[in-house]
């Protein structure tokens, strides 16, 4: 294995994106979270649900909010756990808990009691900050938990008051997203709302707290072969390198608008990897405005968002893209300024593709990254004009080789496993040594799962996927997990899981099963999924069979049926 690489893609390279970066004053995400909110305080940071709160606001909001968290005993390493969609809060508690040096747990809130509790306990969150439509589902695991301390917010708690009142009393009273919810107070728990809290630490200064680049900003957690969910440990130098890799990679494209505050559209939930580095770190960064969009799935909504507006960057997934790019309420938007559509998290179509760039005068530049690489580690020219194709070139600071199964490297045009080393890379799993030394070489190279080919001008292109993980519209699902839930269900002998193309959202579960009772339907296993399973998890198509095809050593082969199905489709 080789520890110095050519690098054919530095020839390719843009002009003024350097092959380094240097990171001799990069510090750790407060530092840059600091530096940016002073830096930016006079501009407006984050528009939601029509009302626009600047930098020097959440400034002061996470300020008050650090004060509340140490007096509620977060100190560095205290793990918080967030459970939010896109609102103005979530940047303030993601700035909050960095602050105190506590280590930030990304919750996806649309988590199911059992995928909820899981990542509680493995992370051994002390604090959770959640929005109130989320507080029945912590109802029913908080007391398997190491959770003592819940700090409650509403959607309206960051919009003007009569507003936020508003708003509240539809999303509770009317439109009814707030199901019935009663929290145990016992065990030294407490229990406190949003508005009372930051209003009772208001004005007062947080206790210094030493944060430096190797401390764990975040526990980024991300499917495993085994079904169980593992935290990728990503510590401040990480991001941070993260974040300027993509100003380098970035600037160029916007060196036309000098001073002008950029705008960009936050359409990916912010608990995503994709969206946490690209729109909220790199926006403090650079001071863009963010246009938070809290349900992306609601396109009407999302359309009204825009409407007005004139927005610079747009990062989403193939799945939105594809949506909103044959909405017609869309089309009548103004893109004008649209000069960057970063497409990630799962393949783009060419036709979607065109279809965007159809619709908005605006290509789709396609990357790649993982939770474990912070995320980005590949992109594509921001000056092309056409579709590649491909996941572009490894950005600054970054190798990228294709290896074998034995960790040897391939020639250019051979197909392998993507690999990648840089600054932006995780330090392992949280807690799993054993899940850390599959993935990570003795050079330092990340084995990403994915099989590739390398160009001989460092283009990378995705032509397989070495694990079982099923990409559902950028998701991670993994087979072993929908297996494990679905062989609880009393009428199921055996089952298998895994991925097929779909138009919509990249690939689509189909669930082969076994009976052990002939009469089992499926409406029962929808039912038993949805139960256990977030909705993007579910199995789209249920197949029963007689048999499922095996190894001699009587392991279910899910290739031959993904190969089947595919083959039959």
């Amino acid at each position: 294995m080789s520890t110095a690489l050519p690098r054919p893609w530095l020839a390719h390279y843009p002009p003024g994106v350097p092959a380094e970066i240097d990171l001799s004053d990069a510090g750790t995400l407060v530092d840059l979270l600091d530096d940016g909110l002073r830096r930016h305080a006079a501009r407006p940071a984050a528009v939601f649900l029509g009302e626009s709160s600047g930098f020097e606001h959440l400034d002061r909001e996470a300020e008050a909010l650090t004060v509340w968290l140490q007096r509620h005993g977060v100190v560095p390493g205290t793990r918080v756990a967030l459970m939010m969609p896109n609102l103005p809060q979530y940047m303030v508690a993601i700035t909050a808990v960095l602050r105190a040096g506590g280590i930030v747990v990304n919750v996806n809130p649309l988590y199911t009691p059992r995928e909820l509790e899981h990542q509680l306990r493995d992370a051994g969150a002390e604090v959770i900050v959640l929005l109130e439509n989320f507080a029945a589902t912590l109802q029913q695991v908080i007391e398997r938990t190491a959770v003592r301390h819940v700090l409650l917010t509403s959607t309206g708690d960051m919009l003007p008051a009569w507003k936020g009142r508003l708003i509240d009393f539809a999303v509770r009273h009317v439109r009814k997203m707030v199901p019935a919810f009663e929290l145990p107070l016992e065990d030294g728990r407490s229990v406190s709302r949003w508005r009372p809290a930051l209003r009772s630490a208001r004005g007062q200064h947080r206790s210094p707290v030493q944060v430096r680049p190797d401390d764990i900003a975040f526990l980024q957690y991300t499917g495993g072969t085994t079904g169980v969910s593992k935290g990728a440990v990503l510590l401040h130098r990480h991001v941070v390198a993260n974040v300027r890799q993509c100003e380098a990679w970035f600037s160029p494209q916007f060196r036309s608008f000098g001073a002008q505050q950029l705008t960009g559209v936050c359409a990916l939930p912010l608990y995503h990897i994709f969206a946490l580095t690209l729109s909220f770190f790199f926006g403090v960064r650079m001071g863009v405005r963010l246009i938070l969009i809290p349900n992306p799935r609601d396109l009407k909504a999302l359309v009204g968002a825009l409407r007005g507006q004139r927005f610079h960057m747009f990062p989403a997934v193939n799945t939105l893209f594809n949506a909103l790019a044959h909405d017609p309420a869309f089309a009548r938007l103004d893109f004008s300024a649209l000069v960057v559509s970063n497409g990630g998290g799962m393949a783009v179509q060419q036709a979607t593709a065109e279809k965007w760039l159809q619709v908005t005068g605006c290509p789709v530049a396609e990357g790649y990254g993982l939770s474990e690489t912070s995320p980005v580690a590949t992109a594509n020219r921001l000056d092309l004009k056409t579709f590649t194709g491909t996941i572009g070139l490894p950005v600054p600071s970054t190798d990228i080789t294709i290896r074998d199964d034995e960790g040897r490297d391939l020639p250019f045009g051979q197909a392998g496993e993507i690999c990648i080393r840089g600054p932006q890379v995780m330090a392992g799993y949280w807690q799993r040594p054993d899940e850390t030394a599959k993935v990570m070489s003795a050079d330092g190279f990340f084995r990403s799962g994915d099989i590739g080919v390398m160009s001989p001008d460092g283009q990378v292109r995705i032509v397989d996927r070495k694990k079982d993980m099923i990409l559902v519209s950028g998701f991670n699902v993994y087979p072993t997990e929908i297996e494990q839930v679905v062989s609880q269900h009393p009428g199921v002998l055996e089952c298998a899981a895994f991925g097929v193309p779909d138009t919509h959202s990249g690939e689509a579960v189909r669930l082969c099963v076994v009976r052990s009772d002939p009469a089992l339907s499926e409406t029962e296993i929808a039912e038993h999924c949805r139960r256990h399973l977030t909705a993007y998890k579910c199995p789209r198509q249920i197949e029963f069979r007689d048999e499922l095809p095996k190894s001699n050593v009587g392991k279910i082969l899910r290739r031959e049926l993904r190969d089947s199905a595919r083959s039959s489709a």
